[in-house]
């Protein structure tokens, strides 16, 4: 299967307030027998040798059935089958002869020489995920670039990739030369999104998310995605989790009940109109309507609190039960008054 894929108090109080008020309960899952190791894709696809790159391919299929198809046709959009194209080998030679692009790869190298961090990250969340989800299977994980194509984290079947080129921090020169990255976006571009988006992809595997139900619902799923990202990365900002700049996760604290308020009085939570919809969970700088200090995407974090409120009214329920219930015996066992 494949997913493609921040009352009056002083500023940035709220949060160092909140953390100091939460008792983070972290199981140790340090004898659950999953070790990450990051297989390099990435450096092998640029040792092809350009004179015989049909053969080059060859020897990366043998190693990556799954995940070599699916990067060339999809991912590079290279061409057809990979084992007769004439359009694929002179694409494949077209793109490793390209000094641009090597000096990406030489750029990536370099950024990401030790990714033993990022193992150990991925190892405890994954280890995590066992404990919470008994049926939860570690997927093979690879390195991989895109050419800057905005694959951040993707699955192939049993195989996670990590696009590595879209991490190399918000001050990195090319993501601002590509048009469509608008500045909301390039400051997520950092290693420490990293854990974050792999666990996101992980979780919509197993849990889609849905964009054919009720305003509410879709942000009951995107609530329960946060709350599953709470116990699988406890250690990881809420505001990174949520991809908010800290401000705006401040703002959404210090205006829960306005934001929840504007949600009741505008009749939108059981509104089923996808323009309505895509305004309050999709992508963007800000949510219009609101001030212009509240973030895009706003509806997780209204999903995010009742989900919470569910749960501290009924603590025995666990994680795998409450990311198979139903959204709405979710809303109405909250009884969420911000």
């Amino acid at each position: 299967m494949r997913n493609y894929l921040n009352k009056y108090i002083l500023p940035g109080m709220v949060a160092f307030l909140m953390a100091c008020g939460e008792k983070k309960n972290i199981p140790d899952v340090s004898h659950i027998p999953i070790h990450v190791s990051i297989e390099r894709f990435d450096q092998q696809f640029f040792r092809i040798d350009t004179n015989n790159v049909m053969s080059g391919i060859k020897l990366l299929a043998a190693s990556y059935p799954g995940f070599l198809p699916t990067y060339l046709q999809e991912i590079m959009n290279f061409g057809p089958e990979p084992d007769s194209s004439q359009l694929m080998e002179t694409q494949v030679r077209a793109f490793l002869t390209n000094k641009d692009f090597r000096d990406l790869q030489d750029s990536v190298n370099a950024h990401f020489a030790d990714v033993k961090p990022i193992e150990a990250a991925l190892t405890q969340s994954f280890r995590l995920a066992k404990y919470y989800l008994p049926a939860f299977t570690a997927p093979r994980v690879l390195a991989f670039t895109s050419a800057i194509g905005n694959y951040g984290a993707v699955t192939v079947d049993s195989t996670l990739g990590i696009g590595l080129d879209m991490y190399m921090g918000a001050d990195f020169p090319v993501y601002r030369l590509i048009p469509g990255y608008p500045d909301y976006i390039i400051r997520r571009f950092t290693p420490e999104y990293i854990s974050t988006n792999v666990m996101k992809v992980l979780h919509q595997n197993l849990f889609p998310l849905r964009d054919d139900a009720k305003l509410v619902e879709q942000m009951l799923d995107l609530g329960r995605q946060q709350y599953f990202l709470e116990k699988v990365l406890p250690e990881t900002p809420e505001a990174v989790r949520l991809g908010y700049t800290q401000a705006q996760l401040d703002f959404c604290h210090e205006n829960e009940e306005m934001i929840w308020q504007f949600f009741v009085q505008h009749k939108l939570l059981y509104t089923g109109d996808w323009q309505d919809i895509v305004r309050y969970i999709g992508e963007g700088p800000s949510t219009q309507g609101m001030p212009a200090e509240a973030p895009g995407q706003i509806g997780a974090f209204t999903g995010y609190r009742i989900v919470q409120s569910y749960i501290k009214k009924h603590p025995e329920v666990t994680l795998e039960k409450l990311l198979n219930m139903q959204a709405m015996d979710i809303f109405n066992g909250a009884r969420y008054r911000p």
